[in-house]
Order: structure tokens, then sequence, then C-alpha cells
């Protein structure tokens, strides 16, 4: 059923069969017999045409454009741009059905073309997916450096495509691959050290998450803002993040690792043991079966290995003054990754383990014990040296220094050694301190 027209002059050009094209043509005749030389400032747009047909208008048109319209039908302005009269009004034409009927149709076609334009075409989101995916599967044999940039390419087109495209779908999907291209950016920007700019950018991937109703995303952002909170001092904003995220809905077995790994750091820092026992027996033992889109099905950075839970639960050991604990996960993450091909194992996994490892051989007075697990550390490459690695490197040196390791030839060259270690890494250049306690990235 076709509507009654909102304007005298949409009447009058579906009367003479007019489209935007002729209808311009004719407006621009007028306008250079009736104006002259002023005739050159005056243009008809589409998007004009069609405001001027919709009844959208709130005043008239400028004088000169007013001029040539009542030339063209002999109307008064006032009169084109009102809704017409009774059809049984002798000044008014007899509505031509046929013509309102093709004006609609050619209306609905050009709307359905800008909708259409309106859109990308879905290989290039699905590009833009397995690009992402695959940086953040990659992650760990890449420099922080090197994720850094080439994240940051992606998540600007990730943010151009949302403004190419109105298509709900592909909206959902974007807002997504910028959420997971802004996670991995914080973690980049932690282990380089950026602790201001991984938090705000931990925070950005979270409200992306929540935009999106994506809760596994959201959960991953909130997970990051409490590690960033405890190496900022922060233990009890940590803790209380970790348990929020563990509340959010849809969380597989991979996301609830990481966040109770988390949550047993956190309370290793304030001192709680049993709290930290419990979510470190929570992140080694639980099974439900359960998986998500991001930590599972992505996985990489995302997900959470058996070696980054030993790892992990060995720095919180130490916080809790547990050295045999400690020794027993380090050793166990170490073997895990041992395990892995070649291509698979995470350099900076291996390396914090070590680090742990050596640190719980100092606590029980393994001079040489520690120092064979060093050498794990110290074989780390420079653009690999995150965060979490040079912090614990950083503890090790000062531990080096203590009053009864004072002259052990062994005990000196370990600790020049590990001063050589951080003075290279890339938080140098950052200025960022480093604290005691190890900490899981």
């Amino acid at each position: 059923m076709v509507g009654n027209p909102r304007t005298l002059l949409k009447v009058l050009i579906g009367q003479q069969k007019m489209t935007w094209a002729t209808f311009e043509a004719e407006f621009v005749r007028t306008a250079e017999k009736v104006l002259g030389p002023r005739a050159r400032n005056l243009t008809l747009g589409e998007s004009q045409f069609r405001r001027w047909t919709s009844g959208q208008l709130k005043t008239l048109p400028t004088p000169d454009a007013c001029r040539v319209l009542e030339a063209i039908f002999h109307v008064p302005a006032e009169r084109l741009f009102a809704p017409p009269k009774e059809l049984a009004d002798p000044d008014v034409p007899v509505l031509d059905l046929e013509a309102e009927i093709a004006m609609t149709a050619q209306e609905a076609q050009a709307d359905a073309s800008g909708a259409a334009a309106a859109s990308l075409s879905d290989l290039t989101v699905d590009q833009l997916r397995d690009d992402v995916n695959e940086l953040a599967r990659a992650y760990s044999s890449k420099s922080p450096q090197t994720v850094w940039q080439e994240t940051k390419a992606l998540r600007e087109k990730a943010e151009a495509g949302r403004d190419h495209t109105a298509v709900p779908a592909q909206q959902q999907a974007l807002l997504i691959l910028a959420g997971q291209a802004s996670a991995l950016l914080s973690q980049a920007a932690f282990d380089l050290g950026a602790l201001d700019g991984a938090k705000r950018l931990a925070r950005t991937a979270a409200l992306y998450g929540e935009t999106a109703r994506f809760e596994p995303l959201r959960a991953f952002a909130a997970g990051s803002l409490a590690y960033i909170a405890y190496y900022s001092g922060q233990q009890s904003q940590a803790a209380g993040l970790a348990r929020q995220a563990l509340t959010f809905a849809g969380l597989g077995d991979v996301a609830t690792r990481r966040l109770r790994a988390i949550e047993a750091r956190a309370y290793g820092h304030l001192g709680d043991t049993a709290s930290a026992r419990r979510a470190m027996s929570a992140a080694e033992n639980v099974e439900t079966g359960a998986t998500d889109e991001l930590h599972d099905d992505v996985g990489g950075e995302f997900g959470f290995t058996r070696e980054r839970v030993s790892m992990s639960n060995a720095s919180t050991a130490l916080l809790l003054g547990d050295g045999p604990g400690a020794e027993a996960s380090a050793r166990r993450a170490l073997e895990l990754a041992a395990s892995r091909p070649p291509k698979q194992r995470s350099t900076t996994v291996l390396g914090k383990a070590a680090a742990d490892l050596a640190m719980a051989r100092l606590l029980s007075d393994d001079l040489d014990g520690a120092a064979d697990a060093l050498a794990t550390v110290l074989s780390v490459p420079v653009d690999h040296r995150v965060t979490g690695l040079v912090n614990r490197a950083a503890g090790l040196r000062r531990y080096l220094a203590r009053p009864h390791l004072h002259g052990a030839a062994v005990a000196t060259e370990l600790g020049e050694q590990l001063e050589d270690f951080t003075r290279g890494a890339p938080q140098r250049q950052l200025g960022t301190p480093y604290g005691p306690l190890a900490l899981e990235a």
C-alpha cells in the first residue's frame, strides 16, 4: 500500500515522471534562465532532492532555490513544501498512483544500494580475524616490540572497518577483534614496562568486551588489570578484580585456570596463605570440560598452558616463603615446556620458570643449583626480556647481594651477569622500577 505523499512538490514530480537526474537537469536549465550568473552557485544533490520531497525540511530552501522551483511548477514555494491538499481541490492535480509507485520503488532501490555500500566483504572481516588470531598464537615467539607494531595496525584496521559497515553482525565481529587487539596491545605494553599504557589498554579491551557482550574478553581484560594492579602494589584490588572476573558467564576451564592463578598470586602478595593455596589448587585441578571462544578457540596469548600454571604457582609459593613448593612447581613448568615441539616453546615462560627455580634454590643455600638454573635465564635474548622476567632477575640480583653471600665467587659472578641482563632490557628505556617479587605475565 502506497502512503500519501508528504509534499506537493513530490506529487508534481511524480506526475511528470521525473527522476532525480531529470529533475536536476530541469532545475539547472531553469536556474540559468531565472538567475543568470548566480545559477553557478546553486546545486542540487540527490540527498537534497530527497529531503525536499520527503517533507523533512524545517524551513524553506534559499530564496534563489525557491524562485527556480516556482518557475518550474508555477506554484508558490510555501505550497510546494507543504502537504498536498485534498485531491478534490481543483488547484491540485489528481495524484498519479502509477508514478507514485515508480518513484517509491526507485527510492527504495537507492536506499538498499546505499545500505549495501555501507558494508564490508565478509572475506575482509574473516581475514582480519585470522590475522588477529594468528598474532595471538605467535605472541610468545615474537618480541613485545614486534607484537606492538603488528597489533597496532590490526586494531586500526578493525576500527576503520567499523566505519565502513552498518551490518550488525560485522559490527559485532569488528568490536570483538578491536577488543582482542587492545588486549594484546595491553600485554605488549606490560611486557615492555609501560604500566599506565597497559592499564588503559586493558580497560579499553574490557569496554569492547562489554559493548560486544563478549564475556570471555571481559574476563581476560579483568585478569590483566588484576596482575597490573598487584605489580603496582595494589594487592587487594588485584584479588577483587580476579574474583569479579570469575563471575562472568560462559568461561571455559582455561579462562578459569588463568584467573585462579592470578588470584593466587594476589593472595600471595597479601600474605593470605590459606586463600593463596586454595586458588593454586583450583588453578591446577579445574577440569569441567568447558571451553570458550577466546581462551580455547583462539588460544595463544589468550590461553594459559599447564606450564604457565605451574610457573605462576612457583612464583606464588615464593611469595609464601615455600622454597620446596616453589622448586617443585618451577621444575614441573620447565619439564612441561621442554616436552613441547621447539616452535611451540615459550622463551619467556622458560626464563621465568628458571628464575623461580633459581630463587627457590637460593632460599635453601644451593648456590650451584641456582647457577645451573640461571643459565636458562641469561640465555633469553634481549628483545624477549619481558617485565615479568626482568623483575625476577632484579629480585635474584638483590638476593645475591645479601651479607651471608658476600665474598662468594659464584654469587659475585652471577650478580654481575644479572646486572648486565637487566641493563639491556627494553624496560630501562622507560625507567620502569623493578619490584622485589616475582610476577606472572
